[in-house]
């Protein structure tokens, strides 16, 4: 399969996470975001459902709401 290389805005943590993860690491975290971005043109499948579930991924991950907006009024 050939890939693309794109270009996207993250959180400076996520971005750190990327940064220091092992080529390896690398790989699964760019095939994961491939496959969470695929999800997206499901046709059976809204954005909005797609984004909740990535909501309620990160909140039991401890993403808390205060975090959230933290993280968004550094924008």
């Amino acid at each position: 399969m050939i890939n693309k290389q794109i270009t996207i805005r993250v959180t400076p943590q996520a971005a750190n996470i990327y940064e220091s993860a092992s080529e390896q690491e690398r790989r699964k975290l760019d095939a994961l975001l491939s496959l969470r971005l695929s999800e997206a043109a499901e046709p059976n499948r809204s954005i909005n459902e797609i984004m909740k579930e990535a909501s309620d991924e990160a909140k039991s991950s401890g993403l808390t709401e205060d975090i959230l907006k933290e993280i968004l009024d550094e924008r």
